[in-house]
């Protein structure tokens, strides 16, 4: 099938017969972070708690989150919502069709679409696109898991760009 031409599948019990299926908070954090490091994305990504299952359809790349409550996660001074339900088609680098996920940017909400890894290997930036043609790029760092590494992108001239 086209990449454009991608369905997007609602998370139906014939979806989840053909995926790799986890239950538990715990469970589904280490399975998920696995998946993030194998497609070349930061763990950081995956700091919400209370993941109830998580599931992959590897043939087609679709991935989904179930959280016991819709959540609130700040990432420096941007507010991110997680609704109960996270869907998304991963490749190597890149999360798209991204559902549920939304941002708060000064006082203005977006919705999430996609994130990639670009950039040289000196220094990647990981990039979050909206629906409405937003995107914010942040040092892929910060989106690193341990202190250290977050504590050394803030003090590195860290920056965000938000491109029209």
């Amino acid at each position: 099938m086209h990449k454009l031409a991608q369905p997007m599948y609602s998370l139906t019990e014939e979806l989840k017969s053909k995926a790799e299926v986890y239950y538990g908070d715990k469970v589904c954090r280490e399975k998920f972070s696995l998946l993030l490091a194998e497609i070349g994305l930061p763990d950081g990504l995956l700091t919400i708690q209370d993941i109830e299952e998580c599931g992959y359809v590897k043939e087609i790349g679709f991935v989904w989150l179930k959280l016991e409550k819709k959540r609130e996660q700040w990432f420096d001074k941007i507010l991110v919502c997680y609704d109960t339900v996270v869907t998304a088609y991963v490749e190597q680098n890149k999360i798209k069709n991204l559902t549920g996920v939304k941002a708060r940017d000064f006082l203005l909400w977006f919705t999430l679409n996609e994130i990639c890894v670009k950039g040289n290997p000196e220094e990647p930036v990981i990039t979050f696109k909206s629906l409405v043609g937003l995107s914010m790029s942040f040092p892929l760092s910060l989106f690193e898991a341990g202190k250290e590494a977050k504590e050394e992108a803030k003090e590195e001239k860290w920056w965000r760009m938000i491109k029209l």
